[in-house]
């Protein structure tokens, strides 16, 4: 036992090692409290010693339940069968608790708490003092031997306090006297540590490694704080970017504090040396030592790392991105680290989080140094949308010519809404935080738009309301809430998307217009189309030149009084109007008029000025259709109720059978193109575009993109568009060449009547002379329509029946290998009982 007892002295009072008086005495004191008996005859009385601890406890405790605690515990600490010395166990802690607590002079470190004093013996009388003579009896240490070997050699290693001195200098970035940062011109640049040359002392490789280990903290200490204080003094620092620079600069606030309470650890327990280098006492006394130093900035140097990266990523990267960065450090196996970046996350995103509340909820874009990932347009910042007026229809109205200028007034005036709505704002990727997900930034940015819009544009009175609504979607938004921020995200989103779904389609009446422009641009109205055409048929055959815009307007007019458009509202009648396109020599009414439907902000937002142009091309095509079958219905009537009363000239019967087969074959072209165009697409689209009206899902670029999907899928298939590049319009070409060449054949099957007529009129004038009755005068017409002029006219009416014949198989052709779906079957209905191809087929055998 005395061999235990020697080294536990040892271990606890280094000093006993040259001192041998001091062991004795130690051991001995040590003896006797093995050796003694106090406190066992004692009687074990548990319940008096839980009294006086849970008078202890009142007494200490008087508000608390910690009686009652104790009395819970005790009754399960005597259940237990395992402790045997249940009493001596309660006793001890009853005895530190009583123990009058001791004042420390200087406050330590927890793990640097110096050794306990040395107790002395009750038989010492006078101060124990090494006894030179009983060292020598004892003999040297290790550290003595090794200590005067190193003297010899002239390799005094340096006295740990006075390296320990110049490590906490460079903890600070600053150099000590002894080992110094290498001086460079750049700041960013890693430097390096210089060990200065000192002939009394020498610097152990050890040390040196375990002086490189905390310089690194120093390093990197400094450069975080050159960063912090470059930004400082910095104009047009962002605000995330500040609040880096706030957490870094109170993290540095916590370095310092450590570093001040290790100095002052330090001062404590400095050692003064001789001039031999010999210190009066040996450093297992010292409370702080370098390795005690590395176990205590271990936590720093993580810290320091992290900020570093942070610092360094921070000078590429600004506002949403800065904070992606720092996220992506977040996802990492270490608790150290994922800690670290997620509080650091918490205060930098914080102005992100401000930045996203005013868009999110009041759609505001407070952003002065571009950090978020909304952009505004510098040149559309300071625009507004245009009022809600009709000043286009005024300025178009009041216009008597027919020119070109209004095309270019009316889309200089309409593209303002779509402009802004498109160009304004703008979604960054790059600056999106990657824990919000580009779904949800794709929310966000929408829902912003949707509530500027409804706040600048749409001029809604309800504003307040539906800002109240979403006021009361959540709680305050930061970081360390994402399930909260993707749910007041989506509610939001939902709300401002249901706003905007009302304000554009109760107040504004979008559908009524999207209805009306189908009825009149794209002649839904049927009684409305026939009856405009009636009336401006005989002004349309005439040259472009003659018209004027006036008196289309009055046609127009009439035509909307005289069918069952007059029962529309007065708003959607007051847009329409009749103009004339851009026309060049030669070129006659049909070939210029067209329909005008016009639109103001905010609908011009959806109906935008590209939108118009397909709805006019829509209409130039229909509106052809509509004269050619017009036309053809007219020429059939005339031919049909003509051909017993007129038609005497037997010798022409096997000719008007052709031209009757031929016009045959025409109209069931035509009215297979006009179905085709009417049910088959324009109804099909319209019916797609009100089930997405009718569930109101998603925001205004959903609508916009909706009906610009329906436009296009009309324009496409109505015009019979091809998708080669190149090619896109070659079978519209052909379908508008058949379409002149039906006109053609038309007006040589009216030469060809007026031809019979002037025939039976004369050749019932030649009976009647013969009677001696003359009841005839020759007219211009009669010598217009000749006997010698017949030839021609046949000769045109066959090779217009079969150039249309000809270009029709070849649409067909041309439709059966069409991409198209709808196309091939339009194909198959222009030649259902596969006629064409048995003409062909009959034309190669000839």
């Amino acid at each position: 036992m005395s061999d235990a007892l020697e080294s536990l002295v040892y271990s606890l009072v280094p000093k006993t090692r040259q001192d041998d008086l001091l062991k004795r005495q130690l051991i001995a004191h040590s003896e006797e409290i093995l050796s003694s008996h106090i406190g066992q005859a004692a009687e074990k009385d548990i319940g008096h010693l839980a009294d006086l601890i849970k008078r202890h406890l009142l007494q200490t405790a008087p508000g608390s339940s910690s009686t009652l605690r104790f009395t819970n515990l005790l009754s399960r600490l005597l259940d237990q069968p395992v402790l045997s010395r249940k009493h001596a166990s309660l006793q001890f802690l009853y005895t530190l608790a009583s123990a009058p607590a001791v004042p420390s002079a200087t406050s330590f470190l927890p793990a640097l708490a110096p050794p306990p004093p040395t107790r002395p013996s009750s038989k010492a009388t006078t101060p124990i003092e090494p006894q030179p003579s009983l060292r020598a009896q004892k003999g040297k240490s290790k550290a003595d031997i090794l200590r005067e070997y190193r003297l010899r050699l002239g390799q005094i290693h340096i006295p740990e306090h006075l390296i320990l001195r110049d490590t906490l200098y460079l903890l600070q970035g600053i150099s000590g006297k002894y080992v110094q940062f290498s001086v460079t011109k750049d700041a960013e640049q890693n430097k390096e540590l210089v060990f200065t040359e000192d002939p009394r002392y020498h610097v152990p490789p050890p040390m040196r490694a375990l002086i490189h280990r905390l310089a690194e903290v120093g390093h990197l200490y400094q450069r975080v704080d050159a960063f912090v204080r470059e930004r400082e003094g910095k104009v047009g620092v962002g605000m995330i970017e500040q609040s880096l620079c706030h957490h870094l600069q109170t993290q540095l606030t916590e370095y310092y504090r450590l570093i001040a309470v290790l100095e002052s650890q330090m001062s404590t327990v400095t050692h003064e040396e001789d001039e031999a280098g010999e210190p009066e006492r040996t450093r297992e006394e010292t409370g702080l030592t370098l390795k005690r130093l590395d176990v205590w900035i271990e936590d720093w140097r993580l810290r320091m790392r992290m900020m570093s990266v942070c610092v360094e990523g921070a000078r590429d990267a600004s506002g949403g991105a800065l904070v992606n960065l720092i996220h992506g450090y977040a996802e990492n196996g270490d608790p150290f680290i994922r800690k670290f970046t997620n509080q650091l996350l918490e205060e930098v995103s914080k102005p992100f989080f401000v930045t996203l509340h005013k868009w999110l909820f009041s759609g505001e874009l407070y952003d002065p140094f571009s950090e978020f990932f909304v952009a505004v347009d510098p040149e559309l910042a300071h625009l507004q949308y245009m009022q809600p007026s009709l000043q286009g229809v005024g300025q178009l109205a009041s216009d008597g010519g027919f020119g070109g200028g209004d095309v270019e007034d009316t889309s200089e005036g309409h593209a303002g809404g779509l402009q802004l709505w498109e160009q304004k704002y703008q979604f960054q990727k790059d600056m999106l935080p990657a824990f919000v997900g580009e779904t949800f930034g794709r929310k966000i940015f929408s829902t912003g738009k949707s509530l500027n819009f409804i706040r600048y544009s749409c001029h809604d009175s309800d504003w307040v309301a539906t800002r109240e609504r979403l006021s009361n979607t959540g709680g305050t938004l930061k970081y360390s809430d994402i399930v909260g921020l993707e749910r007041s995200i989506d509610t939001a989103y939902q709300i401002a998307s249901q706003r905007l779904f009302d304000v554009f389609f109760d107040k504004y009446r979008l559908l009524d217009h999207l209805l009306a422009l189908k009825h009149y641009l794209l002649l839904g109205y049927g009684d409305f189309a026939d009856q405009l055409m009636d009336t401006l048929g005989p002004s349309l055959s005439r040259p472009a030149n003659t018209l004027y815009r006036h008196n289309l307007t009055a046609t127009l007019e009439s035509a909307l009084r005289s069918s069952n458009a007059q029962n529309d509202a007065p708003d959607v009648l007051r847009r329409l109007d009749a103009r004339m396109l851009e026309y060049s020599h030669g070129e006659i009414g049909w070939d210029v008029f067209t329909l005008e439907y016009k639109v103001d902000a905010p609908i011009d937002t959806v109906l935008d000025p590209t939108a118009m142009m397909k709805y006019l091309k829509l209409f130039n095509h229909l509106w052809r259709v509509k004269r050619v079958g017009g036309a053809l219905n007219t020429g059939w009537m005339r031919i049909a109720g003509g051909a017993k009363t007129f038609l005497r000239v037997p010798e022409l019967e096997y000719d008007w059978h052709q031209i009757r087969l031929v016009m045959a074959e025409m109209i069931h072209f035509m009215r297979q193109m006009e179905a085709y165009c009417n049910l088959e697409v324009i109804e099909c689209s319209w019916q797609e575009l009100v089930r997405f009206v009718d569930k109101k899902e998603g925001d205004l670029d959903a609508l916009i993109e909706t009906h610009r999907a329906y436009l296009d899928r009309m324009v496409k298939k109505v015009l019979l568009l091809s998708p080669k590049a190149g090619r896109e319009e070659n079978l519209l070409n052909q379908v508008r060449d058949v379409f002149t060449m039906i006109l053609n054949f038309r007006e040589a099957t009216d030469d060809l009547y007026n031809y019979c007529l002037s025939e039976s009129a004369r050749r019932d004038a030649e009976k009647d002379a013969a009677r001696g009755v003359h009841t005839r005068i020759e007219t211009a017409e009669d010598r217009r329509y000749t006997t010698e002029s017949l030839p021609d006219i046949l000769a045109r009416v066959r090779e217009y029946g079969a150039a249309f014949s000809e270009r029709v198989q070849a649409i067909v052709q041309a439709l059966a290998a069409h991409p198209d779906l709808d196309c091939r079957f339009l194909g198959i209905r222009l030649s259902f009982s596969d006629f064409y191809k048995t003409r062909k087929d009959q034309q190669t055998r000839a």
